[in-house]
């Protein structure tokens, strides 16, 4: 399948022009960090009162320290000031105890929430949007971004609110004790907020590029994994392992650059508190000195002083947490703005995405699942396998008296993305309910195009489909899949055993089922003898490309579709294993319709009908002989696959070979 663009992604190297983000203003910024914490408010709040209420403790152990030193001065009994003292220390860590478990239980809940938000996304996606970024960034998001998420998320709110709090709640506890060396000390904590928030943006924009860049690392690592064998023949480990390692060094230099400016930011913060302890102890002495304060009131003050440290460092961390937060919230949104499916629940029955009604001409009402589920829909029946299309070959009329065909497309016109060249153009074509159509043409023709939009990964931008008389618009995609069975040329593995990738589309299927679809595809005797049988886990590794593509055959067949759709199922099968699958595709052609893209002479000779792409449209349509009579372009895509010199062949082998 190699019609457009989009669907390559092995070696495909991501644009540097993603990592470049447009500046929003920070309220804006912390609105998108807070849309996922808001469901948690309630808790969130709790841990907030409990840590304010822990501060408080804090805040009185130096008074208590206080009363501590003025009765000792004043020889009197210590039972009281150390008994309240040691309260408000117990107190303090069964407080602590529980913020813990509060902000901890909140924060595991945001990340299984966003987590779970993108998983659900990915799979209800528009395949196309989707597809337009690498599966290695999708899987950053959900995982190095929704980790950056947590803290940001929970404690470093509670933190920045809770910090702020004791910074002032300190402040005035000093104010009370001393004017004078309050003023030694705000104007050290002025000096530091201010050096501190200018730091802070260029920390913010160094840590999303570096997250950015280690995306894009991501997504081409996992291309070039996914095609290690193809980098290994083509010699291209240096070449593609230097291009990786560029987006780790970005990152790196991004990374590097925020450490720099956050060590920065953390010596500011602890010189300037540092610098104002000096200070207050100076200042204190000559104020002790000269009477005007007592030693209990110095010290109380600088414990207060060192307590100040507590909340600077708590506002530093917060808002350094809060700026990678943000950067990850901001990613994972962009990927959860990627555009639904269509569905067939908007108003009128016109499906909507995302709220909106698409555009298009099918405006009924859709009918229910009820309807659908009680067999409205008429059952596949009927023979033949005549197929109408725009083109050189006329037109055909595909119900042969057999209630009219199953699928149909009018008019359809289709591109992949506004304003790009259409990839199929004013096409008309009517598949039969039984029988077997291959679409042949040159790269480029369309032909994954149309397997696209019959799958509804793809909507037209002009014309309608319709399913047994039914408008695509008014189906869900899960409606319209549910008469689909797919076979992709590269045959993808669905992580498990070989039963979970056979029953996968089928779960209620039984062992008779299993057994015949593997007969069928000859492997019954390969997973006989295993030592797990059906049980055995499936990797892209323990099988050879044509068995996995057979084990894929299978698990259409296993689905009785009402059309089953193959991509070139057996490019990868050795000639005679190729004859049994040609025998039970046909025989799925007598009771279903089949439809291939056909690359190889023995689904091109074979089929009911085959129609020719060029350019996006249909050039001409008949059967093989037919073709090679009427069309130039044929008999030279006919020739080039040297059909003529093996379709003896190939005839011998298909209905000579011996039963499986």
């Amino acid at each position: 399948m190699t019609d457009h663009p989009s669907a390559r992604h092995d070696l495909s190297i991501p644009s540097r022009e993603t990592t470049q983000a447009t500046p929003e203003p920070r309220f804006a910024q912390l609105r998108v960090l807070w849309s996922f914490v808001r469901p948690h408010r309630r808790k969130l709040l709790l841990g907030l009162v409990l840590a304010l209420f822990g501060s408080a403790l804090e805040l009185a152990n130096p008074m208590v320290v206080k009363l501590v030193l003025d009765t000792v001065s004043e020889a009197g009994s210590l039972a009281m000031p150390i008994t309240l003292l040691l309260c408000l220390f117990g107190v303090g860590l069964v407080t602590g105890l529980w913020h813990w478990i509060v902000l901890g239980t909140v924060a595991e809940k945001v990340v299984l929430e966003a987590r779970t938000s993108l998983v659900r996304r990915y799979f209800r996606a528009a395949l196309i949007p989707l597809s337009q970024r690498s599966s290695g960034e999708l899987v950053t998001r959900a995982t190095s971004d929704t980790v950056l998420l947590k803290e940001a998320a929970s404690s470093s709110i509670v933190s920045l609110v809770n910090g702020g709090v004791l910074l002032v709640g300190t402040l005035i506890m000093m104010g009370v004790l001393d004017l004078v060396l309050l003023g030694v000390t705000a104007t050290a904590v002025v000096i530091v907020t201010a050096l501190f928030l200018t730091l802070m943006p260029a920390i913010a924009r160094a840590q999303e590029k570096a997250q950015n860049s280690l995306g894009l690392m991501g997504g081409v690592l996992d291309g070039s994994l996914r095609a290690i064998r193809t980098v290994k023949v083509s010699r291209a480990e240096e070449r593609l392992g230097s291009r990786i390692l560029e987006h780790a060094e970005e990152a790196a230099r991004h990374g590097i650059r925020s450490v720099r400016r956050e060590a920065v930011a953390w010596t500011v913060a602890f010189g300037g508190i540092q610098l104002a302890i000096i200070a207050i102890l100076g200042v204190g002495a000559l104020r002790v000195a000269s009477g005007e304060i007592g030693v209990s009131t110095l010290v109380a003050f600088l414990l207060y002083a060192f307590t100040l440290m507590n909340p600077v460092m708590e506002l530093s961390q917060s808002v350094t947490t809060l700026q990678s937060g943000i950067a990850a919230a901001k990613r994972i949104r962009e990927v959860e703005a990627v555009p639904l499916e269509p569905t067939a629940e908007g108003p009128d029955g016109v499906p909507s995405r995302n709220g909106a009604v698409p555009h298009g001409p099918d405006d009924a009402s859709a009918p229910s699942r009820e309807e659908l589920s009680t067999g409205d829909r008429p059952a596949p029946g009927g023979t033949g396998a005549s197929v109408s299309a725009n083109g050189s070959g006329g037109g055909f009329a595909a119900d042969n008296g057999h209630g009219g065909p199953l699928l149909e497309l009018h008019g359809i016109t289709a591109r992949y993305a506004p304003g790009a060249a259409a990839a199929v153009r004013e096409v008309d074509l009517a598949i039969p309910r039984r029988g077997h159509t291959a679409i042949v043409g040159p790269s480029g023709a369309g032909k994954t195009t149309v397997f696209s939009l019959l799958l509804r990964f793809l909507e037209p931008e002009h014309g309608h489909i319709t399913l047994d008389g039914t408008p695509y618009r008014e189906l869900s995609p899960r409606q319209v899949r549910e008469s689909f069975s797919y076979v992709e040329q590269d045959t993808p593995v669905v992580p498990g055993t070989i039963r979970d990738n056979l029953l996968f589309t089928n779960p209620e299927a039984d062992e008779n089922g299993i057994r015949r679809v593997l007969d069928e595809v000859v492997l019954t005797e390969k997973i006989e003898a295993l030592e797990k049988g059906l049980d055995t886990p499936l990797d892209a590794t323990s099988f050879s490309g044509g068995q996995r593509q057979r084990i894929a055959l299978a698990r259409a067949l296993l689905g009785s579709p009402d059309v089953l759709l193959l991509d070139e199922a057996t490019s990868q099968v050795d000639a005679i294993t190729e004859a049994a699958i040609t025998r039970s595709v046909r025989a799925q052609a007598d009771r279903a319709a089949v439809v291939t893209i056909a690359h190889r002479l023995s689904t091109v000779i074979h089929a009911d009908r085959i129609l020719l792409m060029e350019d996006g449209g249909i050039r001409a349509q008949g059967t093989h002989r037919q073709l090679l009579e009427q069309d130039t372009l044929y008999r030279d895509l006919v020739s080039a696959l040297h059909i003529g010199e093996a379709e003896d062949q190939v005839d011998e082998v298909t209905s000579g070979a011996s039963p499986v």
